[in-house]
Parts: structure tokens; sequence; C-alpha cells
């Protein structure tokens, strides 16, 4: 593409900004419902965030971690030989591999699908025109009816950080640690700090886990945060509850926190996972009259149209629930909008939960303290791996599934689980919690017959379990 000689303005039905998990909803949503597509991704592959520095990465490594574990665990596998030893480095392998293939299975879907797919970065010049910037200095104009901005959010760095020492790192940068950390210091427990915690423990590495909150994953049930407490402190990692910095500090060596109480912590190297930014600060959205708030985020409505009503957003850029799962959804709701004039499909309203620390945790609906906040007669069953024979054969002995019902109608409310395959699990229940009526009760549980020995038994017991609490 020459600089002096552009091409024509093209038009498009509608231009997706961003390839991720909710880019890629919308496109293929509209290109199946006949519409003339074009994606633009600033990066040379598709997949977004999610695919090359979030979730793909980071669960491949989180399996990598676990195997070797449970490899080391085993007497059956250690008895006449010696433990399974790895760096962080050295998995990161795994995950490229796993990056790749989900990079050429997306560039398929789009292919496929004759989506026209424009790598560059874009900016609105005005309502119906964005301009691309490829990454041969070549600049372009593209024109479309509608515009769907699925750019994805980005870890949030504060400007008193040096993001630029070689020993400070983000969520992002982190896939590029080369050196080999004995010890690492892990700033936010949320759910990405939570994991890497899971991971770094998992290889041996030291961690130190600083939470700004007082308690871990504050907006799980009670019992699941407090097991992750418990399994942390037990795998050895030091937690530092309603914890802020004062300052951050490189060395030649590593790095030390000075926190606000007046605690200092050093270490090899820092992990700042504290929050994540939207990706709409490069977009000029005053074009079009559209101002994110302080996070980068957009407000919508029930069809994710933005306030600028052919504009829609999805996807990390406009909040909760901030899940890949969740945004993909949310793009095939706006294809339906863009095509048929409103969308009729909505997102569930209990969306699972999945956190990839090892071991997993998973939960759909109500927590105990929100059933007791709003004055509902609940009840709790419960069920323990180590009773299950799935779990005794495969050595998963920690873990527990809970189910929460409703006393007089035995209607489910919320289920949670904690324990390996835990974001797998909670699909049974999930099924039959979203069922209507009669259909949504625990005793489904108790009636229905499962494989043996399965870990989907667990079900099966919780329930009887809780069924026995009641007189």
């Amino acid at each position: 593409m020459s600089k002096s000689n552009p091409r024509p303005v093209d038009h498009f039905d509608a231009i997706v900004i961003g390839s991720g998990p909710g880019g890629e909803g919308a496109a293929m949503g509209l290109t199946k419902a006949g519409k003339r597509v074009a994606v633009i991704e600033r990066e040379s592959t598709v997949g977004g965030g999610c695919t090359h520095w979030g979730t793909i990465p980071s669960k491949a490594l989180r399996h990598t971690v676990s195997r070797i574990i449970e490899f080391n665990q085993s007497p059956i596998y250690t008895q006449n030989t010696k433990s399974i030893h790895s760096t962080f480095s050295q998995i990161l392998s795994h995950a490229d591999s796993v990056i790749g293939k989900q990079t050429r299975l997306r560039q398929g879907f789009y292919d496929r699908n004759q989506c026209t797919l424009l790598h560059g970065m874009a900016e609105f010049v005005d309502a119906h025109t964005l301009a691309v910037r490829h990454p041969d200095g070549s600049k372009e104009h593209y024109t479309a009816d509608h515009f769907v901005i699925a750019t994805g959010s980005r870890p949030y760095q504060p400007a008193d950080v040096d993001f630029s020492h070689a020993r400070i790192y983000d969520s992002d940068s982190i896939l590029s640690l080369k050196h080999d950390p004995r010890h690492v210091i892990i700033y936010g427990a949320g759910v990405i700090g939570s994991e890497y915690a899971s991971i770094f423990r998992g290889l041996g590495v030291k961690v130190d886990l600083i939470n700004t909150r007082d308690r871990l994953l504050s907006f799980l049930d009670n019992e699941i945060s407090d097991a992750l407490s418990y399994h942390f402190w037990n795998s050895g990692v030091l937690i530092r509850n309603d914890e802020t910095y004062e300052r951050i500090e490189g060395t030649d060596d590593g790095v030390i926190v000075h926190l606000a109480s007046g605690k200092k912590m050093k270490a090899d190297c820092l992990l700042y996972a504290n929050g994540r930014t939207g990706n709409t600060d490069t977009l000029n959205l005053g074009a079009v009259g559209l101002t994110p708030d302080s996070r980068g985020q957009l407000s919508v409505d029930d069809n994710y149209s933005t306030e600028v009503d052919h504009i829609y957003a999805v996807g990390d850029v406009i909040g909760y629930p901030s899940l890949a799962s969740a945004a993909y959804d949310q793009g095939r709701v706006v294809a339906e909008a863009i095509s048929q004039g409103n969308a009729n499909a909505r997102l569930i309203e209990h969306i699972p939960t999945g956190i990839y620390t090892i071991p997993e945790i998973s939960s759909v609906g109500k927590t105990e303290q929100e059933l007791t906040a709003e004055k509902v007669p609940y009840e709790v069953g419960r069920s323990q791996f180590k009773h299950l024979a799935r779990a005794q054969i495969a050595g998963m002995d920690v873990g527990s599934l809970k189910i929460l019902f409703h006393r007089d109608t035995r209607e489910i409310l919320g289920i949670h689980c904690f324990g390996e395959r835990a974001s797998e699990i909670i699909h049974i229940g999930q099924a039959i919690f979203e069922q209507k009526g009669a259909g949504n009760t625990i005793d489904y549980f108790v009636n229905t017959t499962f494989n043996y020995p399965t870990m989907a038994e667990a079900y099966r017991v919780a329930a009887l379990n809780g069924l026995n609490r009641l007189f």
C-alpha cells in the first residue's frame, strides 16, 4: 500500500475494532447475517489480549504447573525417579504452542466467513469514518453504517511505578520473563494475582501476595474464599491483607516494596496485578461525542449500544463481567441488534465464575452472605472430594462442592466448587440451576443416576447432605 496513492475509501455495513472474543462474536454473527464486515486488529495476528496475554497463556501455564505438582505428589511416579523441577521460562513454551494453535484456528474463522481483516491502529475521524494506520506507515480511511468497539483492556499501570525496570512486570509483560526468580512479590490479589500466585508457588518460587482488601476474592462465598486462603497458606504463600504500597523501588537485582503500613518487602521481581484499563484512549472517541470513564470504559444499553446509537461496545471496555465467555455472547447480541434492529438474545442472569488457581474455583448464583442479607431461608449441602471414589483414584483429595437451596421450595440458589476441574464440574449444576419452576430443585441430584465413579457424583452426595438437614 503506497503512501502517495491510497486506496479509495471502502464502505462496510459494520466495522469491528478488535479481534478478541467480543469482536469475534460480533464479526461472525454479522457475516452469517449477510453483512459486509471488516475487523481492525492492531496486532499482527488475531485473538486479542485473551489469546495472546490473558486467558489462554495463563491457563496453559497453570495446566503445566498443575501436572508437575500432580506428578511430584504421586508415589506411583516418584517412587523410583526424581521429582520434576521446572522454571517459569521453561514452561512458557507450552503456552506459546497453545497460542499458535488458537491464532490459526481463529484466523480460519475470518477466512471462511469472508470477513475483511485489516491490521493497524484505528481512530475515529467522524461518526461514520475510521482512519487506520497500517504497520507499513500508510493511513487509510474506511466508512461504515455501524461500529463495534471491542478493543479489550490492558493492565493498569500507575504513573509512580517504573514498568520499564527489568524486574517490574505487569500481567502482560510477565510472559516475557527471561530470568528465573526465586522470590516474587505479587501486588494485587484479585483473580489474575491469585492465579499467578498459584503458578509461581507451584514451581517452587517463594511468593508474597499483597492484597489491598481485607480478604481474598471477596466477591466469592466466604467459605470458598477462606478455603483458597488456607490452601495458599498451607502451600507457603504469604498473604498480606489490607496493604497498599507507598512506593515501589527497583534495584539492580530485584525490587523493594515500601508499604503504607511501614513494612518493607524485597524480592527478585514484582508482578503488579491490580486493576485493568479499557483500551479506548487511542480511538479519538471525542470525534464522535463519546467520553469513557476514568477506567477507559463506556456505558451501554441492553443492546450494547453506546450513547451514539450506531456505535456499540462489548467486552472489557464496558466493565463487568469482564469475562471472555461473556464478551463473545455480548458480540453475538450486538450482531443481532445490528442485523435485525433489536436483539432478543440476552446474557443469562447468573454468569458462572471460573478462577484458575490451583485448585480451581468456580461458582454460579448466590453466596451465603448474599442470601443471609436478603433473609432467604436457605440450607446448605456439601460434599468433600476426598470422599469420592473418582477423586481418590485421581489423587484429587483437595476440594469440595457446596449447594445452597431454599428450605421450603428446595430451589437451587447457588453452587460453589473448590478443587481440581471445578470450572467443568460447575456446569452440571448450572444446567439444573437455569431451569425454571420445578425443574430447578435439589431433588434432581438425588433422583438422577450418575456414572460411577465420577466427580459429578459430588452433586448427589451434596444434595443428600443438604436434605438431611431439613426437618
